[in-house]
């Protein structure tokens, strides 16, 4: 199952962490993990080409990804970064909406 946790306080999504693996189907068929890694890729890809910050990045080959989001940005970036990280998290639930079984979404402060 594919793990991802987003990390918000006060309103912000400061980071967040996917880690396993759906086991939808096998490895380079699976929907699910292609999914997943497209939109969390793809958002990353994103902040960064359209905001010019450069987010805290971890991930190993082993289906760990953990991005953390730099505190005391002006308000602008801020909140462009935040749109692009709440798009990507509507992506991930419909993706979780019709896969439960392999991805689940879990908020913490």
């Amino acid at each position: 199952m594919i793990n991802v946790k987003i990390k918000e306080a006060s309103g912000r999504i400061s980071s967040f962490e996917m880690s396993g693996h759906a086991d939808f189907a096998e490895h380079g068929q699976d929907l699910v993990c292609a999914g997943a890694s497209a939109v969390s890729f793809g958002a990353v890809n994103a902040i960064m080409e359209l905001t010019g910050i450069e987010p805290g990045i971890t991930q190993s080959e082993s289906g760990y990804l953990k991005v953390d989001f730099p505190d005391g940005l002006d308000e602008k970036t801020d909140g462009q970064v935040q749109l692009l990280v709440r798009s990507m998290i509507v992506s991930l639930k419909t993706i979780e909406q019709d896969y439960e079984e392999y991805i689940k979404i879990t908020f913490t402060a």
